[in-house]
């Protein structure tokens, strides 16, 4: 998943060298996949040349340039797949999904066996909102090669946005089979897993996740509330405070930090971790979720000023303090047909849910603020109801030798 460009080897006027490369951003640095084609690009030295030139252009980010050079070269040789094929590129970079879609498919006209053109071909017809076909552009590209981790990645995301959960879970499966490291594949997966109700299968997929991005917040989150939904609350405890370690200023952490210390009885630390969280939501301004994290410190404070005069009392028979009402840390459902980005931060509810507020006896639980839209308002947690980020997109194979592209972030 962390690949960066590499030098890339050219043929002079006579082969073309494409790589992939991912558009859609994604919380990493834009990941490549080398697949060199080499052989003559034609006969017509003047086609090949004008061609080589579309390339130099491309690879330097001039598109106009680009674009230009190889419409020139399919004057003098219209039989270049390849040149349709960097045109397709030039219109997906410029979100013209259209117009990528028609060069494509005059590339695989020209070359059947371009599978990199099927699998942009298939992010572009994703683009345009036709998911059922992009689906048969990526089964074609898998066809030509089976191992090609994006497609069947981006596979994996499309089905998992068409509700076809456990298809997707297969995909993402196979993805790893490639490419064990692929942090984005084991948070997806880790996402339909959860959803599929398949709870110590998805605490795996989320381990595996924090093990190769420690940054990913909202892993940390959701694998949290997984294990505390199993009655592993120690276990949740270690994963909270190393998500705070990763981050000090982590407030949702905190938050989760201090509830799951809270259900277990030990009320001074838990106020403490909920003190921090409240410092951390007001540093971010974001005075609703500071208030509802107030209102549980009081509560706390209640609990634990009963509990002070009942000592002081000495009662020949003890009565017992009040019991802390438990406080449930969801994991959330995924939005099944909204593919996103992995947001910063975790234990949120789906912005197409309503809020519910727990019962009056339960302290309510925050959610956090849903990345990347800030202006977002967070909507209450519903108890019992699982949380997690939204699953990471797909992104289309590319030329190679492109500039680092900066990460996308969208709905």
């Amino acid at each position: 998943m962390f690949l960066t460009s590499k030098p890339v080897q050219r043929f002079l006027c006579l082969s073309a060298c494409l790589v992939g490369v991912e558009l859609i951003g994604l919380t990493a640095p834009i990941q490549v996949q080398a697949q060199v084609i080499q052989g003559p690009v034609s006969q017509d030295l003047e086609a090949a040349s004008l061609f080589q030139q579309g390339v130099n252009f491309y690879n330097t980010n001039n598109l106009p340039a680009s674009e230009n050079s190889f419409r020139r070269a399919l004057q003098r040789d219209s039989s270049l797949a390849l040149a349709h094929h960097f045109l397709g590129n030039i219109f997906l970079r410029q979100n013209r999904p259209d117009a990528a879609v028609q060069e494509y498919e005059l590339a695989i006209r020209g070359n059947p066996s371009l599978v990199q053109a099927f699998q942009n071909l298939g992010v572009a017809l994703q683009r345009q909102g036709q998911p059922e076909a992009a689906i048969t552009a990526y089964r074609q590209a898998l066809v030509l090669d089976p191992e090609l981790v994006d497609a069947r990645y981006n596979l994996g995301v499309i089905l998992f946005e068409q509700g076809q959960t456990a298809e997707a879970i297969t995909a993402y499966q196979e993805v790893l089979r490639l490419d064990e490291n692929h942090a984005n594949a084991y948070y997806n997966l880790a996402i339909a897993l959860q959803q599929q109700g398949q709870t110590p299968e998805a605490i795996t997929a989320y381990q595996e996740v924090v093990k190769r991005n420690p940054d990913n917040a909202v892993a940390y989150n959701n694998l949290g509330g997984l294990l505390a939904s199993v009655g592993q609350e120690n276990e949740a405890i270690a994963v909270y405070q190393e998500a705070i370690r990763q981050n000090p200023n982590n407030a949702t952490a905190y938050y989760n930090l201090g509830v799951t210390l809270y259900n277990q009885g030990d009320l001074k630390t838990a106020n403490s971790a909920l003190r921090r969280a409240r410092q951390e939501y007001r540093k971010q301004r974001n005075f609703q979720q500071a208030s509802q994290v107030d209102e549980l410190v009081q509560q706390i404070a209640a609990v634990q000023k009963q509990r002070e005069a009942q000592a002081r009392q000495q009662p020949a028979t003890p009565t017992p303090a009040e019991t802390p009402a438990p406080v449930i840390i969801p994991v959330e459902e995924p939005p099944a047909n909204q593919g996103t980005f992995p947001p910063p931060a975790g234990i949120e509810q789906p912005a197409e849910q309503q809020p519910t507020e727990a019962p009056a006896a339960t302290p309510e639980p925050e959610p956090t603020q849903t990345q990347p839209t800030p202006s977002e308002e967070p909507s209450e947690l519903q108890p019992g109801k699982p949380v997690d980020g939204k699953p990471s997109r797909g992104k289309p194979v590319e030329d190679d030798d492109l500039p680092p592209f900066k990460p996308t972030r969208g709905k």
